[in-house]
């Protein structure tokens, strides 16, 4: 009996060694295989190797580049890097069927495994399956990925203020040790507000590629998860990443998704996140090399705290393009397309058109170039499709000459009326301007009563020089009430502290009596000025002082 159960126990032995045996064999040969595969690479170890010389040669495998050093082999998304670069100082094959072999090998060594596991270990077959949430936070980590820009400014036209804003943050991200040393800190923060189309996320792009640095996109929209806690843990691994990768740029598009200002109607999800961005942009120094780069056209929506100094300490205001800058544009798009093209008569046709209105009229002058069977784009495309896409883009307004010409004479007597009461303004233009009291916490009844002048004073020139009245008042006359309102109910600036019903409207009144007065003495320089504004479609602030001065020297 004895010396059967040792025989037994020794048959049971000898299959035991021969199963671990097997399964040791399996994963020496699985981690020898593990060893010798690619491992992932930052963009700055990356460029480290390149600069020391250490890479022997790559090879391009679809969307990912092998490099290998001496010991090692690593692997790099293709986007990342510079390929005419590192053409110049290695040898560079491509193939396809590199990742084949390995999954390949892959797939027979787990093969290997799991039938040895499910034969003879049936307890590690037993796995949990994976939850939604564990599946969803993978998603967002293999999401988050950065890309280098190949996009400069001088891919960008028309953009000749925005790009004197953001030099000094291309030069920060170039060079932060020089800003360290001098002990300046540099905004966390650029706030790019603008309507849409204006080019806003190329003009992010195109910082990234000026400074050759990483570059992160993402949409508000993509942090509002419905899974509780999952927009939060999309904004802390961004975060991580871009300072994995300092000096990098974090590009948050349509940020008001996210960024709505805090209520009763709010998003427990939505506010949860938000409370995530705040502290995260608190959270990082100045001096870490990775700015945050944010774009919307709901400003007024945005919450206050997003807004507060420390987090976007600068914003920069992206109009649509004046004359000057859709010529610029035009140049740009048409510089690859054989065309006989009169430029200046197109940009003078296209005024309210943004950047992204100019690329499709572009691109339908030249379809409609092709459909009639022409070898060059003219002026005749570019009128034939005209219609098409203002009718296609409801936002955009195109003015005729009767229509600038009043908007000329209504902006020329904001600007006057705001420089005669000194009301600040950098610039005005056919359709956009802004008037403020400036960064001072306290402002006085006079300052207020200015800057209701300046908003009237459109609406009392166009009755003055063309004897009738437009709906281009509307906004204005908006702005104009509630300055009105706060002065008497919420001011008590009023004639008693306690305001009457009819207050306002006398008060409102007696302002434009003072604004007629004021607009029939300075209807020359409002002549001048508008006759300016018509050839150029926008005037500086010191191009209003000019013509101030060109009237009163005579």
């Amino acid at each position: 009996m004895l010396k059967f159960n040792q025989i037994k126990l020794s048959k049971f032995n000898k299959k035991s060694i021969i199963v671990a045996a097997s399964l040791v064999l399996v994963l020496l040969f699985a981690i020898a295989i593990f060893r010798s595969m690619p491992s992932k690479i930052t963009l700055l170890e990356y460029d480290n190797y390149l600069q020391a010389g250490a890479i022997q040669n790559a090879i391009i495998d679809n969307n990912e580049v092998i490099i290998k050093t001496e010991n090692r082999s690593f692997i790099i998304p293709k986007e990342m890097i510079n390929l005419n670069e590192l053409g110049q100082k290695v040898a560079v094959e491509i193939s396809g069927d590199g990742s084949f072999i390995w999954i390949f090998i892959i797939l027979i060594i787990f093969g290997v495994m799991a039938f040895m596991a499910f034969k003879f270990l049936p307890q590690m077959a037993r796995l949990e399956p994976k939850s939604k949430n564990t599946e969803l936070t993978q998603n967002i980590t293999n999401q988050i990925t950065p890309v280098v820009s190949n996009i400069s400014f001088d891919d960008v036209a028309g953009i000749k203020e925005v790009k004197s804003e953001l030099i000094e943050i291309v030069d920060f991200l170039k060079n932060p040790a020089k800003y360290a040393n001098l002990g300046i800190k540099m905004p966390k923060g650029v706030l790019m507000v603008g309507s849409p189309g204006v080019g806003k996320t190329l003009i992010a792009k195109a910082v990234a590629g000026e400074a050759n640095v990483p570059f992160f996109y993402q949409s508000g929209a993509n942090f509002v998860q419905i899974y509780a806690g999952m927009g939060a843990k999309r904004v802390r691994e961004l975060f991580s990443m871009a300072k994995t990768y300092a000096p990098s740029i974090i590009f948050i598009d349509e940020i008001d998704a996210v960024g709505k200002a805090r209520g009763d109607n709010r998003s427990d999800e939505r506010e949860a996140t938000l409370n995530q961005l705040l502290t995260e942009m608190d959270g990082f120094l100045s001096s870490s090399g990775v700015v945050v780069i944010a774009a919307t056209n709901k400003i007024e929506m945005m919450d206050e705290a997003l807004l507060r100094s420390g987090r976007f300490d600068r914003r920069i205001y992206v109009g649509l393009p004046d004359i000057s800058d859709r010529s610029d544009i035009l140049k740009m798009y048409l510089q690859d397309k054989k065309h006989s093209v009169d430029i200046d008569i197109v940009a003078r046709n296209t005024t309210g058109f943004s950047g992204a209105a100019i690329a499709t009229l572009v691109n339908e002058a030249a379809i409609n170039a092709l459909r009639n069977g022409k070898d060059i784009i003219t002026n005749d495309d570019f009128k034939a499709v005209e219609n098409r896409v203002i009718d296609g883009k409801k936002p955009l307004h195109s003015l005729n000459q009767n229509e600038k010409q009043i908007q000329a004479i209504y902006q020329s007597a904001k600007a006057l009326m705001a420089e005669y009461y000194g009301i600040n303004f950098n610039q005005i233009s056919l359709l956009n301007d802004k008037f403020t009291l400036g960064d001072t916490y306290l402002s006085s009844k006079s300052d207020l009563l200015g800057l209701i002048k300046v908003h009237l004073a459109g609406i009392s020139a166009l009755n003055l020089i063309k004897g009738e009245l437009y709906t281009n008042s509307k906004d204005d006359l908006k702005i104009a009430k509630n300055i009105a309102k706060k002065i008497v109910d919420e001011y008590a600036m009023g004639e008693k502290i306690i305001s009457s019903d009819d207050e306002i409207s006398k008060l409102l009144e007696d302002i434009r009596a003072q604004v007629d007065d004021l607009v029939a003495k300075m209807r020359a320089e409002i002549e001048l000025l508008s006759t300016f504004l018509i050839e150029n479609e926008s005037a500086s602030k010191s191009d209003v002082i000019m013509i101030i001065q060109r009237i009163n020297n005579g």
